[in-house]
């Protein structure tokens, strides 16, 4: 009988008020159940997740959530523990956490587990994410011999390839794509004609000037105002504009991150706004931005759910992973909010708006790309985990 896989995924989420790390997990999950039907293998999953107050969207027979904290963390009966009886170790780093530009608690979290793993002697598989930047000597240091302990290396952009390399990592890496470009979705039906359906995703957190509230990603222009006025030239088109949060949380410390309360505070001010409803998985998400005729966001697993759905998208970014990721499938309609004016993004938007055929072919050119590139990562899983 052949043997049943057992896997551990950390940084990673079944409930995340995040969607796109919720985006993440699923498309994992997916990409894990496909390897192991093809090596035959029962496979169990241990998600170790946080306690976030949802309740589990991603769920299964093979899938086990196992909640994080610090005190499961430190027990040598907790995680080091659950992490010894599985066969590997998946980390996605949720997205982007594997650098140190988001303070320390949640690098030494990551840390803590990626050295425990190592310790207990289990393969560490480190997903397709970005990683880096890392600006300090101690946290460039532990990241270059974790990543030259790993099993397998998985990057989603040449930018974090090129950091790995610059970070002295001899190993060899894999350059992938985001396994989100799989997140699996119900194809919208065909409509009766009608007005240009544009969706806008407002990020609560840029609304609030990031996590400090004072201009953390440094953007160059005034992120509130930029958002009335897309949506005045949207309505100027005659289009009808949607709000599409991504980021929804119903309560507790983080409500500043909500997508919803930004949005619905912005549909108060401005008449004949359309809010989407609260979704309650990404697929769900991502089957509604795949029946709009445009989209324009600034969290990204937003974007990337309209680009694999052949949605024509203006990525609206506040760090390096946007160009990174988007510019290595070839689509280059990033709009980077800490280098350009506020005039700069509605021309470009304007421009878009007037050609958007091609701009749709351009985002089915590069999800088929996306795709292709995740099917490296995929192979290369199953050889290790064969």
């Amino acid at each position: 009988m052949t043997k049943p896989l057992h896997l551990c995924l950390i940084m990673h989420s079944t409930r995340s008020d995040n969607l796109g790390v919720g985006a993440l997990t699923r498309s994992e999950v997916e990409i894990l159940r496909s390897v192991a039907a093809d090596l035959g293998r029962k496979l169990t999953l241990t998600v170790i997740d946080w306690k976030d107050a949802r309740p589990p969207y991603i769920t299964g027979e093979d899938i086990r959530i196992v909640p994080l904290d610090t005190k499961f963390l430190l027990n040598p009966f907790g995680y080091f523990a659950t992490v010894r009886r599985a066969d590997a170790v998946v980390d996605i780093g949720a997205g982007d956490s594997f650098a140190d530009i988001y303070g320390p608690g949640r690098l030494r979290r990551l840390f803590a587990m990626k050295f425990l793993t190592h310790l207990a002697r289990r393969p560490l598989v480190v997903a397709p994410q970005t990683i880096g930047p890392f600006t300090r000597p101690l946290s460039s240091r532990l990241a270059r011999w974790s990543l030259n302990l790993s099993a397998l290396v998985a990057t989603r952009d040449p930018m974090s390839t090129a950091a790995v390399r610059d970070l002295g990592v001899t190993r060899p890496v894999v350059e992938a794509s985001d396994v989100a470009m799989l997140l699996p979705y119900d194809p919208p039906v065909s409509r009766k004609p009608g007005p240009l359906r544009v969706g806008l995703n407002l990020s609560g957190l840029l609304m609030h000037g990031g996590y400090g509230g004072g201009n953390d990603y440094g953007l160059s222009l005034d992120y509130p105002a930029l958002m009335r006025d897309l949506v005045a030239l949207f309505q100027s088109r005659g289009a009808e504009v949607v709000l599409v949060p991504h980021v929804i949380v119903k309560s507790g410390p983080m409500v500043k991150e909500d997508d919803t309360r930004a949005s619905q505070k912005l549909a108060a001010e401005v008449p004949a706004l359309t809010l989407a409803p609260d979704f309650a998985t990404p697929s769900e998400a991502k089957s509604f931005i795949a029946g709009l005729d445009f989209f324009m966001g600034a969290r990204m697993h937003a974007c990337i759910a309209a680009l694999s759905s052949g949605v024509p998208v203006l990525p609206m970014a506040y760090s390096r992973k946007f160009a990174g990721l988007f510019g290595a499938l070839g689509y280059g309609h990033t709009l980077d909010l800490r280098a350009m004016t506020a005039a700069d993004i509605l021309r470009a938007t304007e421009i878009a708006l007037d050609d958007l055929p091609t701009l749709a072919a351009e985002a089915r050119q590069a999800g088929d790309l996306g795709r292709a590139r995740l099917a490296v990562y995929r192979d290369a899983l199953r050889a290790l985990l064969a």
